[in-house]
């Protein structure tokens, strides 16, 4: 009984010694935060393969939407029955598909698909691949010792991923031969691989990041990487986002939420809608080069811009629409804003994500203005919508069109709204969106990004320090 008595106030004394209050640790050192600028771009879109291209069909006027065709369907091995019943069932046959071919401009499929390191690899983490490559030699980037590979890391990220092998996986069970199923099939589908393969491509030890937040992705994954180099986790960051969604089921699907309009292209190849953003499904992707300023400057690399700000926000509201009052807009924009230090009167251009829904489009409008105020009003601030060209790249949207915002400030020209007929009434007096381009100096600009769930991100850019 004694002995008991000793051991019970030996575990007393030993849980009251245990559960006394410990002395915390001094603060964690916080570094002061490094400025970020964007040394390296490369792009695949609808309106080319490469950055040149690209830019030089936006800005003289291209557009890279098409009537969609029995073969963007992707189902080969289907019978033709099921094919054309498929393709009448559709109630938006427009699409903005990548130029495919060996020729200069074009995305080189025997290059980037069909060689025997890529025939594993899904369309969209090819054109992660590709830009990749573009942007990095753009930036001079191609580190072969160890602790640059260590500094150095990758941020792309995808909306969907690749559902044209999901329903190539489906037809194999319905069909009885699952066991033919390829063991590359869920690699090919997770969206993170795009960023997975970049970092293995290329050694890039640094950190390994794949944000999916719809058409927001894009933008996220850029913001999400400059925020990597300004706290120190690494010195340069390759960021972006990618997509290849042109497909039966993807197609479909948007069809039935009632995101893609019933329409086809007129013989002049224009839209009678506002713009053509929700009227197709496109695929893409862009990718652009990240560093520490300090980091850039004594290597002697070529500065495009500087990013200054990155505000996100969430509507916290509906699944597609965004509050009629466009706060989400409105935040994400005005943070952006308050950490690059500028006022709203020192920017002069912004990319609008500008969707073509009559809703979305009357709110960011709004937000725009109420951010911007007399700037805005008075046509001061060029604004325009490059989805008009190159329609809606989904997870690379918010990436293209950076680069896009990216390119306005570096030529000295804000890029226009193509396909735009009949305004909205919330555009009035000199509040426009561009019909032309327009040559002006531009020494901040903003691209703004939004996507389904309620998730907003804006972009702030302005001329190299």
């Amino acid at each position: 009984m004694i002995h008991r008595l000793r051991s019970s106030r030996q575990r007393f004394q030993i849980t009251r010694h245990f559960s006394s209050k410990p002395q915390p640790f001094d603060p964690p050192p916080v570094p002061p935060l490094r400025r970020v600028v964007v040394t390296g771009l490369g792009m695949v879109t609808p309106l080319g393969c490469g950055v040149e291209t690209t830019w030089r069909r936006l800005i003289n006027g291209s557009c890279g939407i098409r009537a969609l065709s029995i073969e963007d369907l992707k189902m080969e091995g289907f019978d033709k029955e099921t094919i054309d019943h498929t393709f009448d069932q559709l109630t938006s046959k427009v699409v903005a598909t990548v130029p495919f071919g060996a020729n200069a401009g074009e995305f080189n499929e025997e290059l980037w698909m069909n060689s025997k390191d890529h025939r594993s690899i899904a369309k969209f983490i090819s054109y992660a691949l590709c830009s990749t490559d573009e942007a990095l030699k753009d930036a001079n980037w191609l580190p072969s010792e160890l602790e640059k590979k260590e500094r150095t890391g990758v941020s792309i990220g995808g909306g969907i991923g690749s559902i044209s092998d999901i329903l190539d996986a489906a037809r194999m069970i319905c069909e009885k031969r699952l066991r033919r199923l390829s063991p590359f099939f869920i690699p090919r589908i997770l969206i993170n691989m795009a960023a997975g393969h970049v970092s293995m491509k290329y050694g890039f030890k640094g950190p390994n990041h794949a944000v999916v937040t719809a058409c927001a992705t894009g933008a996220h994954s850029i913001g999400d990487a400059v925020r990597m180099i300004q706290f120190g986790d690494s010195d340069v960051m390759v960021a972006g986002g990618t997509e290849s969604s042109i497909d039966a089921l993807s197609i479909a699907g948007f069809c039935q939420g009632h995101c893609l309009q019933n329409i086809t292209l007129s013989h002049k190849n224009l839209l009678d809608r506002l713009n053509v953003a929700e009227m197709d499904l496109c695929e893409g992707s862009g990718v652009m080069v990240l560093e520490a300023l300090e980091h850039a400057q004594e290597r002697g690399a070529r500065i495009y811009a500087e990013v200054r700000g990155y505000g996100t926000s969430g509507d916290a509201y509906h699944i597609t629409q965004p509050h009629s009052d466009g706060r989400g807009a409105i935040l994400a924009m005005t943070r952006a804003l308050e950490q690059s230090g500028l006022h709203p009167n020192q920017v002069d251009y912004v990319n609008a994500h500008a969707t073509s829904t009559p809703l979305g489009d009357v709110v960011e409008a709004n937000a725009i203005k109420s951010v911007f105020s007399d700037h805005a009003t008075s046509g001061a601030l060029a604004l325009s919508s490059t989805k008009g060209a190159t329609g809606h790249l989904l997870g690379a949207a918010g990436a293209v069109e950076a680069i896009f915002t990216v390119l306005s400030i570096y030529h000295g020209i804000a890029p226009p709204t193509l396909n735009l007929d009949r305004p909205d009434p919330v555009f009035h007096d000199g509040f426009r969106p561009l019909s032309a381009p327009k040559k002006m100096s531009i020494r901040a600009a903003l691209s703004n990004s939004f996507g389904f769930g309620g998730t907003n991100a804006s972009l702030l850019f302005a001329c190299p320090p």
